[in-house]
């Protein structure tokens, strides 16, 4: 689960390395996002040479999240971190390449770019 004030990495190559979750998209009573659901974030840690700035707004989507996951099929999906992929406006990944696996329920999300970019779909 993912609510306000959870710290993720971000497992793309967009030049963000840590951001802070300042909201979870949807109903206004959604108190905590799952795979596959649309956060608002800022910026805490950044490559040097990175276009994106610290304390800079972006959205991403949540690949991996520590929290068990339980799937329509009764098993559950565990990952090691909470992890996004910064997406645009249009919801394309800012990035080109996403590092370490992500959930296969970003496919039933219509996330089909970042699957593709994805190592290890689980």
């Amino acid at each position: 689960m993912i609510q306000m004030q959870t710290m993720l990495k971000v497992a793309d190559n967009s030049g963000a390395k840590l951001v802070r979750c300042i909201n979870v998209l949807g109903p206004s009573n959604r108190r905590h996002g799952v795979i596959g659901d649309i956060v608002v974030a800022s910026v805490r840690k950044r490559l040097p040479t990175s276009d994106i700035a610290k304390g800079e707004i972006v959205r991403g989507v949540i690949v991996r999240t520590r929290r068990p996951y339980r799937r329509k099929d009764g098993t559950f999906v565990r990952f090691d971190d909470n992890a996004i992929v910064l997406i645009n406006q249009q919801g394309e990944p800012i990035g080109t390449r996403v590092f370490g696996p992500v959930a296969r329920e970003l496919r039933d999300k219509k996330m089909m770019r970042i699957i593709s970019l994805a190592p290890e779909v689980l």
